[in-house]
């Protein structure tokens, strides 16, 4: 059965206090998915986020981002009063709710942008606040540590010692933590029980929120998609716990970084910076750290789409120092070995899994794509600049298995991508289309249309695009820095008139899936229903012609 979805990050639902959270809204957006005969929300990565608040660079592979924890559920548990909330500038101009609450610009803030930088003051100090009120009640710490994974409580105490030096990356630590020293490492968690256990609270609290989202989308038959970062941020719990599983001196200094060489669009390169796997040490261990990965993510998620999947058959690795990737080489990763033991562990021939394979794709990366069955990606904005032998246009699909995009949180909304294409790929559009100048204004459903149209089983849209956005509503711009993972959808911007026309457009095309019914009682009191730990349901069926999928890039 085809099928169709939506690509919506979680800072982007509408909402109070500065960002989207796993509250109401996210209930609202799964609903409106259900309304639309959608069957799969993807989101991107969903770990907690340092300077430069990428989703792709996270202090763990294995924590939630305590951005996402809903303070009015905090509220209803007694951990937080509105009035509390009150003393917080968040960021999104708003005016306290005695005052009409209306969205206001209030010094350059808007509701419908996430300010990170007041975001991270203010949100910081609320979740204090709801520690230290769950401390007063009695509430207990070493229980927490309980209901989290390992690696989870690893990312905490990782925290408390990061805080602990300012912020400073673990790089610069003194040596006894920089080094993880079993003994100094103890004594640190003897003398700062409270601070790590306020992360601890964090993980649990989001953990058991996320997990009522997930459980109330099973719920209502909605499949999530989640989105894993390849490399693990170079200042993260993970790098600096199991060191060993990295290309690392003995003194503490990668030994290569991860980029992409030199092309057309960059003579020096991308330098990443992201520490390489030790692939021999992986495969020493039974590939154990990256089956511990897949494990937690499967727990989050029911498909995962994998960013720079091409990485796993040859990675480009450039020593660490340089100021370009120009002087790197492509040496071989693990290759099948990797996803043989997947398969193992998991006692399936089929993972869901989706395989990002935008870029330049060798021979090598497609047959390791055929072994491992996993679909991979088509993006109708890349189709338009090669004629009519690019890979990516409707008419060339030659396989129903892979994702077929109108665009990623990597690309400009329809809207704007149209206006302001060159003229002749505008051109080339209206004539493959049979359409004409005259079509420009309807020129984003009439895409989305194409895409719905194309044989691949799964098409994604951005939420941004069925809303007609404008710049405005882009997510991300590649190799940038500052105003990106910032938009936010206004409240009730979904109106069932635009329902109404997504159901067609989906429904035409026979992507459309009858929503399983809501829970009685309604979906703001499922969160008082469904169990806090989240289930261990091990990956099924492969987003093949039967299953599902998605993805994103970074």
């Amino acid at each position: 059965m085809k099928k169709a979805g939506m690509l919506m990050p979680v800072f982007s639902l509408p909402g109070k206090y500065g960002i989207g959270t796993l509250g109401e809204e996210a209930y609202k957006f799964i609903d409106m998915l259900c309304d639309t005969g959608n069957k799969i929300w993807q989101v991107l990565p969903m770990g907690p986020t340092g300077f430069g608040d990428s989703p792709y660079q996270s202090f763990s592979a294995f924590a939630g981002n305590p951005y996402f924890i809903d303070l009015q559920l905090l509220v209803k548990e007694g951990l937080l009063s509105v009035e509390e909330l009150e003393e917080f500038d968040f960021g999104d101009g708003r005016v306290p709710d005695q005052y009409g609450g209306n969205p206001e610009d209030i010094q350059g803030d808007s509701p419908y942008k996430v300010n990170y930088g007041k975001l991270y003051i203010s949100k910081t100090k609320a979740l204090k606040l709801a520690f230290e009120h769950y401390l007063k009640q009695g509430g207990d710490v070493s229980g927490l540590y309980e209901k989290l994974r390992p690696e989870t409580v690893e990312y905490c105490v990782f925290m408390a010692i990061k805080d602990s030096f300012k912020g400073a990356s673990w790089d610069v630590w003194p040596r006894k933590f920089r080094n993880c020293d079993a003994k100094e490492l103890e004594l640190f968690r003897k003398t700062h029980k409270e601070e790590i256990g306020f992360y601890a609270f964090l993980q649990y609290q989001f953990m058991k929120q996320w997990g009522k989202v997930h459980e109330y989308a099973k719920i209502r038959g909605i499949e999530i998609v989640g989105d894993i970062p390849i490399y693990c941020a170079p200042d993260s719990s993970d790098v600096w716990a199991h060191r060993e599983l990295f290309q690392y001196t003995s003194d503490g200094e990668p030994k290569k970084v991860a980029g992409v060489p030199p092309d057309l669009f960059s003579a020096t390169g991308q330098l990443w910076g992201n520490p390489l796997y030790d692939w021999d040490m992986h495969e020493k261990t039974g590939y154990k750290w990256w089956l511990d990965r897949m494990d937690y993510c499967f727990e989050m998620f029911d498909i995962l789409r994998v960013d720079h999947f091409r990485g796993f058959e040859s990675y480009y690795s450039i020593p660490f120092g340089d100021k370009t990737a120009e002087n790197g080489e492509w040496v071989k990763g693990p290759g099948m070995s990797l996803f043989d033991a997947m398969y193992e562990h998991y006692g399936t021939k089929k993972l869901p899994i989706i395989a990002e394979d935008l870029g330049i794709i060798t021979d090598e990366v497609r047959e390791l794509m055929d072994k491992v069955g996993f679909p991979g990606m088509k993006v109708l904005q890349f189709a338009w600049d090669s004629g009519p032998e690019n890979a990516f246009l409707p008419n060339s699909l030659v396989t129903t298995n892979c994702i077929y995009y109108t665009g990623t949180h990597d690309n400009d909304t329809l809207r704007h991508w149209f206006d302001v294409l060159p003229d002749w790929q505008r051109e080339y559009i209206y004539k493959y289309m049979s359409r004409s100048v005259n079509d420009w204004k309807a020129m984003p459903e009439l895409l989305i249309r194409l895409a719905m149209s194309t044989i691949s089983d799964t098409v994604i849209v951005p939420a941004a695009d069925y809303l007609g956005h404008g710049s405005e509503g882009r997510i991300n711009f590649p190799g940038t820095s500052g105003n990106n993972w910032m938009w936010r959808m206004k409240e009730g911007a979904f109106t069932d008139s635009i329902k109404g026309s997504i159901a067609e457009i989906v429904g035409v095309y026979g992507r459309y899936q009858k929503a399983l019914p809501k829970p009685c009682p309604k979906p703001e009191a499922v969160t008082d229903t469904v169990q806090d730990e989240e289930k261990e349901d091990k990956p099924g069926a492969a987003p093949d012609s039967s299953a599902d999928k998605e993805q994103d890039h970074d």
